[in-house]
C-alpha cells in the first residue's frame, strides 16, 4: 500500500521535509508506518513517546489499520478558515453562533470587540473574553527540545511562530465547540488563532463566550482555550535572537471526562 505521511516542527525539521510518501504491507496499522518512517530517518525515533497520529484528518490509536491511499499525519507536542466580514452592500449576513477561525493575518488590540460584536445577542447578559499573548519568559520546552531550550536559558524571547495542520485544527475547535454547548449550554463561542510569527506582545489566540449567565461563559471560555491548547494541532515555536525552542506537551486526542 502507498501512504503519505505529514510532518510538523520538530519531526519535519529533522526529516527536512512536510510530506512524503511510503510503501507498506498491506494489513498494516499506523504503528506500522512509523516503523518503516523510522527506518528511512532514524532521528525520529527518540520522538516517539510524545507524538500521536491521525489518519485522513482524525485523531486514531497507533493500532489501528490503514488503507491503500491513507493520509497518516505525525503530530508532535501541541501548544497549547478564516470566515470573510459581511459585505458592505447587500443584505447583512446571518448572525453567527459560532466563529472558528485560523488567521495569518494579525489580530490587533480591537478582536475581542469585533467577535463580540459579531456574536452577541440582546439575550447575553455575559461576554467573556481571553487573550493569549506573547511574553518574553520562556516556557515548557517540548520532549526532545531540552538541550536546545538549555542553550538558550535567561535569554529573552522575541517572538512566537504558530504553525498549524489547518484543516484538522478547524475540525477539532468545532468539535470543542460542540462539547461546550453539550457542557454549558453555551452556543455563542468564538476560537480564533493566529498562525505564523507573532511578535512580542501580541495576540497569538482569542476566545469569546457569550450567554446570559456569567457563570456558564467564564467556564465555556475557560474550556474553549484549555482544550484548544490540549488537542488542536497547532504548534508554537520560541524565537531567540540566533535560534528557536519548539514548546508544548504531547496532544490529548480525546475530551476530558465529564
Amino acid at each position: 500500500m502507498r501512504i503519505s505521511v505529514r510532518l510538523f516542527a520538530m519531526q519535519r525539521e529533522l526529516v527536512g521535509r512536510r510530506q512524503l510518501e511510503l510503501e507498506v504491507p498491506g494489513g498494516s496499522t499506523i504503528e506500522a508506518v512509523w516503523s518503516a518512517l523510522v527506518e528511512r530517518h532514524p532521528a525520529l525515533a527518540p520522538g516517539r513517546p510524545s507524538v500521536r497520529f491521525a489518519r485522513n484528518g482524525a485523531y486514531v490509536d497507533p493500532d489501528t489499520p490503514i488503507a491503500d491511499g491513507d493520509e497518516v499525519a505525525v503530530i508532535p507536542p501541541v501548544s497549547g478558515g478564516a470566515a470573510a466580514p459581511p459585505a458592505e452592500d447587500g443584505p447583512a449576513a446571518p448572525q453567527p453562533t459560532r466563529i472558528l477561525e485560523i488567521r495569518e493575518a494579525p489580530l490587533g488590540p480591537s478582536i475581542l470587540a469585533e467577535l463580540h460584536e459579531r456574536l452577541a445577542i440582546p439575550a447575553d447578559g455575559a461576554v467573556v473574553g481571553f487573550l493569549g499573548v506573547t511574553r518574553e519568559t520562556p516556557g515548557t520546552p517540548a520532549p526532545g527540545q531540552e538541550a536546545e531550550a538549555a542553550r538558550h536559558a535567561n535569554r529573552r524571547v522575541e517572538a512566537l511562530e504558530y504553525e498549524a495542520l489547518r484543516e484538522m485544527a478547524l475540525t477539532v475547535l468545532a468539535e470543542i465547540a460542540d462539547e461546550i454547548v453539550e457542557r454549558f449550554g453555551v452556543e455563542r463561542l468564538a476560537i480564533v488563532h493566529r498562525e505564523g510569527v507573532v511578535p512580542l506582545g501580541e495576540p497569538s489566540v482569542a476566545i469569546v463566550a457569550c450567554a446570559p449567565h456569567r457563570g456558564v461563559a467564564f467556564e465555556a471560555a475557560r474550556y474553549a482555550i484549555d482544550e484548544t491548547k490540549a488537542r488542536a494541532p497547532i504548534w508554537k515555536a520560541e524565537r531567540f535572537r540566533d535560534g528557536h525552542v519548539w514548546i508544548g506537551t504531547p496532544a490529548r486526542t480525546h475530551p476530558p471526562e465529564a
